[in-house]
C-alpha cells in the first residue's frame, strides 16, 4: 500500500521560506510522476509543482522562480523548497504520486496534507 506522509508546513511571514518534505512508503522512482499540488479554502487543488522519473519538472506559473522540486532516492523523499513566500500561498499543500499520471495532471495517491500560513 503506497503511504505519502508530509511534513514541514507552518506558519511563515511573507518574504520567508519553507521546506515541505513527502516521504514515500517505497522508491519513489516506482513512480512515473510525483509533485505538490495545494488547496487555499474556498478554491479548488491546484497543481503547484511535478517532477517526473525522468527529472523533467513542471511548475505553476504562481510559483516559478519561487519554488523548487526535488527529490532525494537514498531517502525515498520528495521535496519542496518555498522561496520569497506571499500570503496567497497559504493553503493546505498535498504530496501526490502516480505510477500512472503526467506532469500535468494528478496521480492516484495522495498524502494527508500540510498547512503552510503566510501571515505577518
Amino acid at each position: 500500500q503506497v503511504q505519502l506522509v508530509e511534513s514541514g508546513g507552518g506558519l511563515v511571514q511573507p518574504g520567508g521560506s519553507l521546506r515541505l518534505s513527502c516521504a514515500a512508503s517505497g522508491s519513489i522512482f516506482s513512480f512515473n510522476v510525483m509533485g505538490w499540488y495545494r488547496q487555499a479554502p474556498g478554491k479548488q487543488r491546484e497543481l503547484v509543482a511535478t517532477i517526473a522519473r525522468g527529472s523533467n519538472t513542471n511548475y505553476a506559473d504562481s510559483v516559478k522562480g519561487r519554488f523548487t522540486i526535488s527529490r532525494d532516492g537514498a531517502k525515498n523523499t520528495v521535496y519542496l523548497q518555498l522561496n520569497s513566500l506571499k500570503p496567497e500561498d497559504t493553503a493546505v499543500y498535498y504530496c501526490n504520486a502516480g505510477y500512472g499520471g503526467s506532469l500535468d495532471y494528478p496521480g492516484s495517491y495522495w498524502g494527508q496534507g500540510t498547512q503552510v500560513t503566510v501571515s505577518s
